[in-house]
């Protein structure tokens, strides 16, 4: 009898945590509900894909991912859903960023890039880059994107530090509850 008691209880403990399991896997739309008031009590923390800088778009409804690469004096910036976990192509021609460094104002127009092997195209991508000098000695900026319009949404004066992102928390890092 202690031997059934005792599998049962594993057996529904073990239930238990495929349930939680399952349930912080669970990707919901950010919009429309509110954070602080949801009692889930377990942290989900976003991390780019690429170990780039994380800019968040609205109320989390998007980010963009921003890479720098010092060597080639390039900036990648990708666009991607609420989680960091998927990119969402956009039409847009052009992303103009302004970013300040050593006091001046310096002015980067991003390009799509198409991509052969994801079946991306200008015109249809989630990649965007530019190239300039000062990108290869210039670790840490402030920036403002001018507009991005991601799914109909349309984002104007987006600010942000790189490498630090533009969300609010104190070590930079983006936590919140589900």
């Amino acid at each position: 009898m202690k031997t059934s008691i005792r599998t049962s209880f594993h057996a529904l403990a073990a239930a238990g945590v495929l349930a939680f399991a399952a349930g912080c896997h669970r990707h919901d739309d950010h919009a429309g509900h509110n954070h602080a008031a949801e009692s889930g009590g377990h942290h989900h923390e976003h991390k780019p894909p690429h170990g780039g800088t994380p800019v968040v778009l609205g109320d989390e409804a998007f980010h963009l991912e921003l890479v720098r690469d010092a060597e080639a004096g390039r900036l990648q910036l990708y666009v991607m859903d609420g989680e960091l976990e998927n990119f969402i192509r956009i039409p847009a021609a052009s992303i103009n960023l302004t970013a300040t460094v050593n006091g001046e104002p310096q002015t980067l127009v991003l390009r799509p890039v198409a991509n052969e092997a994801t079946g991306e195209t200008v015109g249809d991508t989630s990649l965007f880059e530019a190239e300039a000098d000062w990108i290869k000695t210039t670790a840490d900026f402030d920036a403002t994107l001018e507009t991005i319009t991601v799914k109909g949404a349309a984002f104007n004066d987006v600010k942000f530090n790189f490498p630090k992102g533009n969300d609010h928390d104190e070590d930079g890092d983006h936590d919140h509850k589900h």
